[in-house]
């Protein structure tokens, strides 16, 4: 009998036997320090890159992900709509290798109205509803809404960082330029491992006037900027009952806010009472209160109710609750909302990635996340600008020179063996011209040699001129830098 490997050693070589077995190096490891250090892995990688928004473009990596598969693949406004099949293809296959059902889930929510407070997505085709499923993706088409492309606008002038993709064969943005506080407008929500998120939607032109306010006063609090924003902006409607919800939720991070149905009370025409709702509680629907009172008319907690009946057609809210005649119509409406979905609560747990560590944020806390990232973004397009207008202006200051001097420069080109001679002469005493100077003079046109031509070039650069001194003037002045993100 061969000796018995001792387990606590591991193997010293990698390689194959003379029976063609193969060799590997293994090293024993505590079941319990794998476990914990394979869940950590298994959080972080759900915390980071599946269920949590970052804090300044309000988005998950499958929502980023699939904006700009759509913006890169010419999905736009301006363009036909294209099926949502072929947008879940491009996405799962470049950037999201995950399932397609849930790329589509997100792709459809991102075009519900009941969902989002402002759509991402411009939806053609059945995208469902809060009661009933969207019709498959081979059905359904989409493109980028308006508002979706001011959240990428400015993405190909360096705004931010890209990295590779999953496989390496692409690139893809680590975050969006983001012209508006997204987290805030659209709300976020999502579950991951030990923490969830819950976002409230808020009403845009709030919210960036609050963001306004930011800019302006960097000394703000909370409740400065709860003057604007006065409440959450929910997409189905709705009202709010108490404000102790909404500052909690506003200055801590946390808070319950209850939501309650517009009703009326009525009569018809024949002078049957009747209750119409035209608004409900976001996350629901007339479906399921229909539903809900309905068991509670059949079992006997609901009283006074004769007949339900939704009227609801075209996006408009209509549920009747026609009432019996001897029905006390106040106290079957207190009822309703005891027992039904027409009062519900929605818990506000505003957690956010804040440079890649999820954080639970107020709104101050969440609109300074947002403004610096915003200063960042134009300190890298006013770069970028600048770059490009003082390498076009150091290109229209060799050609008027080489205006200047046009006979000398045209004997020597007639001189030259070959462009890369001229390009080298011109680069000598006593020409001087850098490289690129030098290739754009080879490649100047004979019609630019004119007057007109030497004025429209010095018109040019005098623009350019004006255009670097703004851009210094950006980049070096932090109070001007506030002015171009306002």
């Amino acid at each position: 009998m061969s000796d018995t490997t001792n387990n606590d050693t591991p193997e010293e070589s990698e390689g194959d036997d003379e029976d063609g077995a193969v060799r590997v190096n293994v090293e024993p490891i505590a079941i319990q320090t794998e476990m914990e250090q394979s869940f950590l892995d298994y959080a972080m990688s759900v915390i980071v890159s599946r269920a949590l928004p970052d804090v300044r473009d309000g988005l998950k990596p499958v929502h980023r992900r699939i904006i700009w598969s759509m913006f890169d693949g010419g999905f736009r406004p301006d363009r036909s709509h294209v099926k949502c099949a072929r947008v879940v293809g491009d996405v799962m296959g470049k950037y999201h290798p995950h399932g397609d059902s849930a790329i589509y889930d997100s792709l459809v929510r991102m075009g519900q109205t009941f969902s989002l407070r402002h759509p991402l997505i411009d939806p053609h085709g059945n995208f469902g509803s809060p009661n009933d499923p969207p019709a498959a993706m081979r059905y359904t088409e989409c493109r980028l809404s308006s508002l979706a492309m001011r959240l990428i606008d400015g993405i190909d002038e360096n705004t931010v960082d890209f990295s590779d993709n999953f496989d390496g064969t692409e690139e893809e943005p680590v975050v969006l330029p983001a012209k508006f506080p997204n987290l805030l407008v659209n709300g976020s929500q999502g579950i991951a491992v030990g923490m969830a998120t819950s976002i409230p939607p808020h009403n845009l032109g709030e919210v960036c006037d609050a963001t306004l306010h930011l800019i302006d006063n960097p000394e703000a609090t909370v409740e400065d900027l709860m003057q604007f924003v006065k409440a959450p902006d929910f997409p189905t409607g709705g009202l709010i009952l108490g404000a102790r919800g909404i500052h909690d939720a506003y200055t801590t991070g946390r808070g319950s806010i209850r939501m309650r149905a517009v009703a009326e009370i009525d009569e018809s025409k024949t002078g049957t009472p009747w209750i119409v709702v035209t608004e409900i509680p976001y996350q629901t629907s007339v479906e399921v209160i229909e539903e809900k009172a309905a068991a509670m008319v059949n079992n006997g907690k609901l009283e006074g109710i004769r007949k339900i009946r939704n009227e609801s057609a075209k996006g408009k809210t209509r549920l009747v609750f026609e009432l019996r005649r001897d029905a006390v119509p106040k106290v079957v409406l207190n009822n309703l909302f005891k027992y039904t979905p027409l009062q519900t609560t929605f818990s506000v747990n505003m957690v956010a990635l804040d440079d890649g560590v999820p954080l639970t944020m107020n709104l101050l806390q969440v609109l300074q996340a947002y403004v610096a990232h915003q200063v960042e973004v134009i300190t890298r397009r006013s770069q970028f600008r600048l770059d490009k207008a003082e390498a076009r202006a150091h290109i229209l200051q060799g050609l008027l020179r080489a205006i200047d001097m046009i006979d000398e420069i045209i004997a020597l080109i007639r001189a030259s063996e070959n462009r890369g001679a001229a390009r080298e002469a011109l680069q000598a005493t006593p020409f001087d011209f850098s490289e690129v100077q030098a290739t754009h003079i080879l490649d100047l046109p004979l019609g630019r040699l004119t007057r007109l031509g030497r004025i429209d070039l010095q018109t040019e650069l005098d623009a350019l001129a004006e255009t670097i001194a703004e851009l210094e003037e950006i980049l070096r002045n932090p109070v001007r830098l506030r002015e171009v993100i306002s």
